[in-house]
């Protein structure tokens, strides 16, 4: 139950990130034009993102243009669109598996430990989707704070760091971060298989009539009041039973079964326990 439980919390944190991947791939606020010095015109801000640039004016108009040629782009940006595309493919193929190897769907029933291989292998393409999100995330962030300190640069060629970089750092670290649950609950499932698997079985006596070491012996013997007594009618007066116990407590059933045994003068049962 536990295990089901990680699955699921890991799946939909995994969706989650996928979701806030695609936001942050999609949108154009990575940059945000920094108002410091003597760029303190707020009337225009300029933004920019993985596939357009923006100009948003303070009367609402907000008009965007696509860039016109992906090979003259930075390298860095080129960059930076593959690695979120990619992320953004993995993250719905380990979404597809992930239903596919969970417990709470009837896909591969019957499989074994196949089912917890296939949940594992979805959290693992979490795990790498939100890699492969963070590197672009960092590095853009990395590039902004340097570029802002540059004190030769001018102020209105400055940048700030916009609401994708934060959205598209969150969205890494949950995506890693459900991708791992997957992973835990896939072990924890196969590691649970194994203790029940070793852990069955019967403590069968030992064959040879020598019982092996741990083994619990119970000695009882019977003995007929009848012959003892020499009357027939003695029977009636209950029957002596002398237990000699090493390690057992069952009493009152092995009791009457003696008391039903043949008229023999003696006999000793020695059983397992």
């Amino acid at each position: 139950m536990a295990s089901a439980a990680l699955e699921l919390m890991g799946f939909f944190l995994g969706l989650l990130g996928m979701l806030g991947t695609m936001v942050a791939t999609v949108l154009p606020y990575w940059q945000i034009s920094a108002h410091i010095g003597s760029n303190i015109v707020t009337a225009v801000a300029n933004m920019r993102g993985l596939w357009m640039e923006c100009v948003y004016q303070s009367t609402g108009a907000f008009q965007c243009e696509t860039y016109n040629s992906m090979l003259a782009l930075p390298s860095d940006l080129q960059a930076s669109r593959a690695l979120m595309v990619i992320s953004v493919v993995l993250s719905i193929l380990a979404i597809a598996i992930s239903v596919l190897g969970m417990q709470c769907t009837l896909c591969l029933e019957g499989t074994g430990t196949v089912k917890n291989r296939v949940a594992g292998t979805g959290g693992g393409l979490f795990l790498a989707a939100g890699f492969l999100a963070l590197i672009p995330v960092a590095w853009t962030t990395h590039e902004v704070v340097q570029t802002f300190y540059r004190p030769n640069l001018p102020s209105s060629m400055k940048f700030e760091l916009g609401e994708c970089l934060y959205v598209g750092l969150a969205s890494a670290l949950i995506t890693m971060l459900g991708g791992g649950m997957l992973c835990v609950s896939c072990c924890e499932e196969q590691g649970g298989g194994r203790a029940r698997r070793q852990g069955g079985g019967y403590p069968y006596p030992v064959p040879g009539g020598v019982p092996g070491p741990g083994v619990r012996t119970t000695s009882q013997t019977y003995r007929n009041p009848t012959l003892q007594v020499g009357g027939v009618h003695t029977a009636s007066r209950g029957q002596t039973l002398v237990r000699s116990n090493t390690g057992s407590s069952q009493s009152s059933a092995h009791a009457v079964q003696g008391a039903k045994k043949p008229t023999v003068a003696g006999y000793d049962i020695t059983g397992y326990v």
